[in-house]
């Protein structure tokens, strides 16, 4: 039998690696450095009871399950990556379908009750869709992504305005978002201060 120290390590590597992640950004999630990541995942170091009790719940597993060596298949059948992943981009589409549902219901009831056409609401359902996405995405999703959707809710949310007041032509509101562009950008590059363990 292994000992304890190399059971944890090859179980935290496995479970990390399921769902994709690195060791920085489980480093982020758990608050710890990626130097103590790489520690426990080469058996230098145990993380602490209360570290482990967290990561069991992360991964949705026992502590058991962290310290057992050749943990049974049934981790991968129950909680493999595919079948929790799926789930979850199911859930979102389906939360995001709502948005374009309603649109869609709005839209049909524009036309036949009230006589109007109410195109825009299509072009509103992008940036309602993007915050959808982004709640969705902090929840379960990766940081990079968020950065990546709040620049598409800014250039979204600008275009539904510009096609508003086209009458207008608003053009220069593009000009906005060059510097919340900027921003998002500047945004992504902040590095998140972790706990030196």
């Amino acid at each position: 039998m292994n000992e304890i120290k190399d059971i944890i390590a090859q179980n935290l590597t496995k479970l990390r690696q399921s769902r994709n992640l690195t060791q920085s950004e489980l480093a982020e999630t758990l608050n710890y450095s990626d130097k103590s990541i790489s520690k426990w995942e080469h058996g230098d170091a145990t993380p602490p009871i209360e570290v482990l009790k967290r990561i069991a719940d992360l991964y949705d597993v026992s502590l058991d399950f962290l310290v057992t060596e050749n943990p049974n298949t049934v981790y991968d059948k129950k909680y493999g990556r595919k079948g929790n992943n799926q789930n979850k981009i199911i859930i979102t589409l389906l939360a995001v379908s709502l948005v374009w549902l309603t649109s869609v219901i709005l839209y049909v009831y524009g036309s036949l009750l009230a006589g109007q056409n109410y195109w825009i609401l299509f072009v509103l359902s992008v940036p309602v869709s993007s915050i959808v996405l982004i709640v969705f995405n902090s929840i379960w999703g990766k940081v990079k992504h968020t950065f990546i959707l709040v620049s598409i809710l800014v250039w979204s949310t600008l275009a539904t305005i510009y096609l508003h007041f086209i009458s207008y032509n608003p053009w220069m509101i593009f000009f906005i978002g060059v510097p919340l562009q900027i921003g998002i950008i500047l945004w992504s590059q902040l590095k998140s201060s972790k706990t030196k363990k």
